[in-house]
């Protein structure tokens, strides 16, 4: 259903909004961590630091699909708050076209650069060729996970957060029912696990098209929309490439910390990995957060209500800290727990060094909280160039920190390098929002 956010408390629009979101970015990552059960129970540790070593490769492909369909879909929400329907439709289709072009290019390049950039990781021997059979089948997966983004990018543009979530979940049972199939049937192993991951995602997304076409019929495309509109393409690409950079430059200054950690033997990427994953299940109401806050000011800005985005800000950020302590207690209460979920008891070394990651940086959540919700908020007001260059910020101080700590700290170094770098970024992005909010206010006056 259609969802006007231009008006009513902005605290409550927001929270209600986001819960639909939360509850799919859950169920994502509880997919993604039945993906690291299997592999971590029933094919062996090898088996879990390979797949784990390909996350900050996944992150740079997967995190330039994500940034790139939510840029986009800024335009389409402030079409939408403007009340331009034949503005929105165009951009919708125009969307989907460019969408097509880059995931070929994308998935392209991905898959010829996968064994090279694995290797200048340093990634293990023993489980480079597992990591590398992983990647390709993600990677050939790309167009299903872009389309897929997208249309649950168009569905939140237009204030509906809830339909996305129910293709997710029916999408999240078969990826997990394909992973206990393909690898404790089928003796598939990590590959077993890839192929699940990429049919869920194909599926998420032909029920999205589906639904659309179906509930929305403000959304059938006509042949007029098809038609290439290139100050259209130019508009969406302005902030959509911005977008989908920042994501793939956060994960260069992640793969720099992966080469750090992979020289550390396998024991140490498998403890990392598994940290990774459930720092992003207990953070992920701060990242829904940011996803609603990029729509809420979009529609306001569309709108001309700029006096709600700073509303909005002003509620976000009392969640944001809400979030961020709940998060912290989460860790603290049940962290070992959690990593036992993934790693046999047995491993005492790796179990210790997954809860020592998680507790180093829970203390660091509300700098992570800030991100989301003045990055989104930056881009949703229609600037793809500040969250790039918080991006870059974050790059070169997780870069820096990786560099240098481990040597003096060892592990310890490892763990600070994301903490130190979400803090350089928050301050960067709260003087970023303040200017940008300023010189709209006048353009506004005038």
């Amino acid at each position: 259903m259609e969802h006007d956010m231009s008006s009513g408390k902005p605290a409550r629009l927001l929270f209600f909004f986001m819960l639909p979101i939360l509850g799919g970015n859950l169920f994502q990552q509880f997919y993604s961590m039945v993906d690291t059960y299997v592999v971590g129970r029933y094919v062996g540790v090898e088996a879990l630091a390979a797949v784990g070593a390909t996350g900050s490769m996944t992150f740079l492909i997967l995190g330039f699909v994500v940034g790139l369909t939510a840029g986009f879909s800024v335009i389409i929400s402030q079409k939408f708050g403007a009340k331009d329907p034949q503005s929105m439709r165009k951009a919708v289709a125009m969307s989907m076209l460019s969408a097509c072009f880059l995931s070929i290019l994308v998935s392209t390049l991905a898959i010829l650069t996968a064994r090279p950039l694995l290797e200048l990781l340093n990634t293990p021997e023993n489980i480079i060729d597992d990591s590398h059979v992983y990647l390709n089948i993600i990677y050939i997966g790309i167009v299903a996970t872009i389309y897929y983004n997208l249309l649950a990018a168009i569905l939140r543009a237009l204030g509906d957060s809830r339909s996305p979530l129910y293709f997710l979940l029916i999408a999240s049972a078969l990826n997990i029912a394909g992973d206990l199939i393909a690898v404790v049937n089928l003796g598939m192993g990590v590959k077993g696990v890839a192929l699940a991951t990429v049919l869920s995602q194909m599926i998420s997304a032909l029920l999205c098209l589906v639904f659309i076409h179906k509930r929305y019929p403000s959304l059938h495309l006509t042949s007029q929309d098809w038609k290439i509109d290139w100050p259209m393409i130019s508009r969406l690409l302005r902030i959509g490439l911005p977008s989908a950079l920042q994501f793939s430059v956060c994960a260069i200054g992640v793969m720099i910390v992966q080469s750090v950690i992979n020289e550390s033997g396998s024991d140490t990427v498998a403890a990392y990995s598994v940290g990774v994953k459930i720092e992003q299940l207990v953070t992920q109401p701060l990242v829904t957060l940011g996803l609603a806050m990029a729509t809420f000011s979009a529609q306001n800005l569309g709108s001309g209500r700029l006096d709600r985005v700073q509303q909005g800000i002003r509620s976000a950020l009392g969640l944001c800290i809400l979030f961020s302590v709940l998060a912290l207690g989460l860790v603290f209460l049940f962290g070992k727990q959690l990593a036992l979920l993934f790693i046999e008891q047995s491993e005492q070394q790796v179990v210790a060094q997954t809860v020592q990651y998680l507790h180093i940086i829970s203390y660091f959540f509300i700098p992570l909280g800030l991100i989301f919700v003045f990055r989104n908020t930056c881009q949703g007001l229609g600037s793809g160039l500040i969250p790039m260059l918080s991006s870059i910020q974050e790059l070169l101080f997780r870069a820096l920190v990786a560099v240098t700590l481990p040597p003096l700290l060892g592990y310890v170094g490892i763990c600070l390098s994301s903490p130190i770098a979400w803090m350089a970024a928050a301050l960067l992005l709260v003087v970023a929002y303040k200017l940008q909010y300023t010189r709209l206010s006048r353009l506004l006056k005038q």
